[in-house]
């Protein structure tokens, strides 16, 4: 087997252990490396030594999840699949507003344990008090992400020679 289909395989493991089919992790991975960034269903059925039943079940999940798209590209009968540009950046930004949740749920989990021993409400004051931070302090690490990635697109944008 060689590296990248260790690579593979061992996402699709990670996926599983995530909770989430093997195939969908063993498809996400190689929309991540194969050349072109886009994939018909028989090149993911080639790729992937699988059928095209397992292949189409995946993608399905993968688009139903917003981590991949369906595309038609122009003269070609047959779609392609991609990861959904920004997809990783748009997970993040998502977690952030399940902080806001997990928060508010906690607050009111303490709001019925109104008057009861502080032993009983810690748990969910420790809750609370960690998805508050998080909610202040994540943004922080995205504007960081984002003026990070601007940096690294600017720098490798082709520059303009100045004319003799």
């Amino acid at each position: 087997m060689n590296d990248l289909n260790e690579f593979v395989e061992s996402f699709g493991l990670f996926w599983e252990e995530a909770g989430l089919p093997r195939m969908t992790g063993r498809i996400l991975s190689w929309l991540l490396v194969c050349d072109p960034p886009h994939q018909s269903m028989h090149q993911l059925t080639d790729a992937l030594q699988a059928s095209k039943s397992s292949i189409s079940t995946g993608t399905r999940m993968l688009i139903r999840l917003g981590i991949i798209e369906r595309l038609s590209m122009p003269g070609q009968r047959r779609d392609h699949y991609r990861i959904v540009p920004d997809f990783w950046s748009r997970v993040l930004e998502e977690k952030a507003q399940q902080f806001t949740e997990f928060r508010r749920l906690a607050e009111k989990g303490l709001l019925l344990l109104d008057g009861a021993s502080p032993a009983r409400r810690q748990r969910l004051e420790e809750m609370r008090d960690l998805y508050a931070f998080m909610e202040r302090e994540y943004p922080l690490v995205l504007d960081h992400w984002r003026a990070h990635r601007s940096a690294i697109e600017r720098s490798a944008a082709p520059r303009l020679q100045p004319e003799d």
